[in-house]
């Protein structure tokens, strides 16, 4: 019986490590969105990075999130971001009807760091906490980011939306 034991546990743990060297492998092209002051900031002050392309997901007048990708990188052309020529007063418009829309759901956009698979720096991303989304770099130098949901802002969380309001 213990030799049954002992058979099961190092079966166990043969496919535990076979399972963990398998997605480590699987996601090691995905990068990373990290909260950060910073990128909050420079949205919050219509900081336009010359470095930086643009592109916003969901309604022209208030985005569900806006990205500034670094030059250096290119954006999959599958997803449905739509590029925006960015100025300060392009940043300001768009970041004031995204805090409107936001606040009626008791909430506001944040800024985001975007990193590479090694942790490097690409670009800035500015959306509500809970859009969420991947970004995975491919060999040739592009980025797939998928847009998050296109509801991100009738998405309402915790206790203080009764169901008889949605």
């Amino acid at each position: 019986m213990k030799t049954q034991k002992g058979l099961f546990f190092y079966l166990i743990i043969t496919l535990s490590l076979g399972t963990y060297a398998c997605t480590a492998q699987m996601y090691k092209s995905y990068g990373r969105i990290t909260p950060a002051d910073e990128a909050t900031r420079a949205f919050a002050s219509h900081q336009v990075n010359s470095d930086y392309r643009y592109y916003i997901s969901g309604s022209n007048l208030h985005p569900n999130a806006v990205i500034g990708l670094d030059r250096r990188y290119r954006l999959d052309p599958k997803t449905l971001w739509r590029e925006v020529e960015m100025t300060p007063a392009k940043m300001m418009e768009i970041v004031h009807y995204m805090n409107a829309m936001a606040a009626t759901q008791r909430d506001f956009p944040k800024g985001f760091e975007m990193q590479d698979d090694s942790g490097r720096s690409i670009g800035v991303w500015y959306s509500l906490p809970r859009a969420r989304t991947f970004l995975r770099m491919q060999g040739d130098g592009t980025v797939r980011i998928d847009t998050p949901d296109l509801n991100t802002y009738d998405k309402r969380t915790g206790s203080l939306i009764m169901d008889s309001e949605r």
